[in-house]
This record gives structure tokens, sequence and C-alpha cells, in this order.
């Protein structure tokens, strides 16, 4: 079935909630989670698409989370699951919005032509608190987490624009053992397979970070540790 490019979001980071607020729920944060729909050709450049913008750029950001993509595929499930009708998409913060294609359908290393702009899947999305407090859920990224509907990130390999509606081209597929939804049982297993995770860390298209943290992990044979990551000043 052919991917097709089917929303395009963009946002700047922006402050929300209540500074003295004693729910940490209501609290004031700054993010930039809330896109908006774009019309119209968008540019797709090295880091990022022109308006879009991330909050904490140690998290987010960079050549290696230029572009955040998600499955439009996942919207009916998250409604029926959580009875939120506002979770449709852009909710997740991401800038693609792609049909036809799931985790399970796409690699590390995966290159698509979008328009004038070529792409390439770098990693899984490892979700944070952020949307967890935007949807007054506590436990949503643990569920994004557990459920792998994630999401992947891209590095930008060639800067130009694209369009909603547009066909996205398969060019190149180098690794189609280390699919997303793959990388994500391997990554945030509890009792982590140190072998299969060692196989991984030496995929020279996997994001480099993400190389170094796996090895490490490796190196002192630690489980995963995410408790901080999905609840943050939620919990």
């Amino acid at each position: 079935m052919t991917i097709l490019l089917k929303e395009v979001f963009t946002g700047l980071p922006k402050t929300v909630g209540i500074k003295e607020a004693l729910s940490p729920m209501e609290r004031e944060w700054i993010s930039a989670i809330f896109k908006e729909p774009v019309q119209g050709a968008v540019w797709v450049g090295k880091t990022g698409l022109t308006g879009d913008g991330q909050a904490d750029l140690e998290h987010h950001g960079g050549h290696e989370k230029a572009v955040f993509a998600y499955s439009y595929e996942h919207y009916p499930y998250w409604k029926k699951e959580l009875g939120i009708s506002e979770l449709s998409s852009g909710a997740m913060g991401e800038n693609l919005v792609m049909e036809h294609v799931t985790e399970e359908l796409i690699s590390i290393g995966d290159t698509f032509q979008i328009g004038e702009a070529v792409v390439m899947v770098s990693q899984p999305r490892q979700p944070c608190w952020k949307p967890a407090r935007r949807f007054k859920l506590k436990n949503l990224a643990l569920l994004i987490q557990t459920t792998g509907r994630t999401g992947w990130y891209f590095r930008v390999l060639k800067e130009g624009l694209v369009e909603q509606g547009q066909v996205v081209t398969l060019v190149d597929r180098p690794y189609p053992q280390w699919t997303i939804e793959k990388c994500n049982q391997i990554i945030h297993a509890t009792k982590p397979d140190f072998f299969v995770m060692s196989e991984l860390a030496k995929c020279d298209l996997l994001a480099p970070k993400l190389r170094a943290t796996l090895e490490k992990r490796i190196e002192k044979e630690e489980s995963p540790d995410f408790q901080n990551r999905v609840f943050g000043p939620n919990d």
C-alpha cells in the first residue's frame, strides 16, 4: 500500500499552565508539543521544518531528531482506549502524519523521498512526560511506550519543500531487520537481551547518542530506567 504524507504540523515553544498550581498536572510548563496544521508547502531543513521548534534542546531536535513522524493509524486506537476526542492528528507533537505505515513496517535507515526532501529513519521516539501533561493523563507516556505506538525520527539527507497529500517513496532499506517495533522491544525490555541489544548498537545508521546509551547499558548490564522520563514532574 502506498505511504502518504497525510498532514504536516509545526509549532514553537509556548508556556501553558498555572505557575503556582497545587497539582503537578496543572502547573506551568513550556513545550512545543502544541502543533498547528500547515497549509501548502513547507521547507524541511537539516534541523527541522520552518516554523517549528523545541523547548528542550537536550532531548529534542538536532540533526538526528530533525523531524518527528507519527502514524495516522494510531489515532482511532487512542480515541477508543482513552476516550479523548481531542487526541487526533498532531496530538503527539509530530511534524509529519504518515498514513499506511506503522512501527512494524518501518526500519532504521529507511530512506524516503517526500516532495523535494529526502529523509532517513534515525531512531524511535522515546516518549517523555509532556503528552501526559497535555491530556492530563499521568500514564500516557508509559502507554505510548508499552504499546509501541511511539513514532520515529528522521534525519534530513536532502533539504526541500514538502506538502500534505504527497506520496512517500521508499528509496533505500539497508536494515529491514531493525524495525521501529523491534527497536522499541529491545530498548524498553525490563529483562534486556544484551546480545540482541549489542547487535542493534552496531547498526551504523541508528542515532549515535542512542547507540552510545545502549553500549553503556550493555557494558553495565543495566535494565532500562525510564521512570523519570515518562513521569517527570507529573509524578
